[in-house]
């Protein structure tokens, strides 16, 4: 096998495995740039899962081949809504953040099992009839090599892609941008600006469980089908490394997300690898996680947060 066939099994297993985690770390990117951490992007992808995969076993005879589409787009909903139980409490009632987090993550998993098991009497969904297929672009995917690394591939893979440049260039080219990261710079100087620091939070940690929910949707409808306790099983958090990983910023989010990808790929095309088949599975499996604590450990390179991170803003406080 030379390294032509190493990168044509490798690179569209890892686009496959990083879009949900662009897509959730890009949420996360909001949030946090905001002035609020969201340990909860697990959970928000875990809703997002439950109503994509709820919505298209409701709605697959009713919506046909736009199923998966308004699959996604209730999720995008639901999760963005449910964020707001971790703005409420962030924002409003000041409440540990990190400890808001973990409280969503516990809440979204035990909802969404307690509904499936009202909904279907089971521990799990069925398959979904309408999941979301890979499909070619014309005349690009039948360039030599390129074509079949970059341009077969499931359409919300190409989404989440462009979806982190409009998220950079909201965040570094727009008035709403700057003034998301005055709020999670300097709250103080910009309310004395006239910025409004709660609602700018709260755009800021609804917006992370719109992307999140899309996240958790996407990865339900293109890598799993169905939904269970163990669909999402931290996926979030390695969004949450990605976010860290790649210092707060929308493309450097995007890049680690590929980094991941490239780890959460390694298991599935190992068997085809000479160098890789050798290593027992089980490391290729734990790969993933392995490296989400390092870079969350910061092993990886040390990342400068939002200074105002973490930190409720009382107004006419000092």
């Amino acid at each position: 096998m030379n390294i032509i066939d190493i990168l044509l099994a490798i690179i569209p297993v890892t686009i496959f495995y990083a879009a949900p985690l662009i897509l959730t770390a890009l949420g996360g990117v909001f949030s946090e740039r905001a002035g609020v951490v969201n340990i909860g992007l697990e959970g928000l992808m875990v809703m997002g899962a439950f109503t994509a995969i709820v919505t298209n076993l409701m709605m697959a005879d009713t919506l046909g081949g736009f199923t998966p589409y308004a699959s996604l787009l209730l999720a995008a909903i639901i999760s963005g809504l449910f964020a707001i139980i971790h703005a409420v409490a962030s924002v409003s009632f000041r409440a540990d953040q990190v400890v808001s987090g973990v409280a969503i993550n516990f809440l979204a998993l035990g909802v969404s099992l307690f509904l499936v098991q009202e909904l279907y009497r089971a521990g799990q969904t069925g398959q979904v009839s309408r999941p979301i297929y890979s499909n070619d672009i014309p005349l690009l995917s039948d360039i030599p090599i390129i074509g079949e690394m970059f341009f077969t591939h499931h359409v919300t893979s190409y989404i989440a892609v462009i979806l982190a440049f409009v998220v950079w260039f909201v965040i570094f080219k727009t008035p709403f941008g700057l003034r998301l990261r005055s709020v999670g710079e300097h709250p103080m100087a910009a309310d004395t600006n006239g910025i409004n620091v709660y609602r700018t939070r709260y755009i800021g940690v609804i917006l992370s469980g719109v992307l999140a929910g899309l996240g958790g949707g996407v990865f339900a409808l293109t890598i799993t089908g169905n939904f269970s306790g163990a669909t999402i099983s931290g996926q979030g958090f390695m969004a949450l490394a990605a976010m860290i990983f790649g210092k707060w910023h929308p493309l450097g989010a995007m890049g680690a997300a590929f980094f991941f990808g490239f780890a959460q790929s390694l298991s599935d095309v190992a068997a085809g690898i000479p160098f890789l088949e050798s290593i027992p599975p089980v490391f290729l499996l734990i790969a993933p996680y392995v490296l989400t604590i390092l870079a969350l450990a910061g092993f990886i390179g040390r990342a400068e947060a939002p200074k105002a991170i973490g930190t409720p803003y009382i107004k006419g406080s000092r």
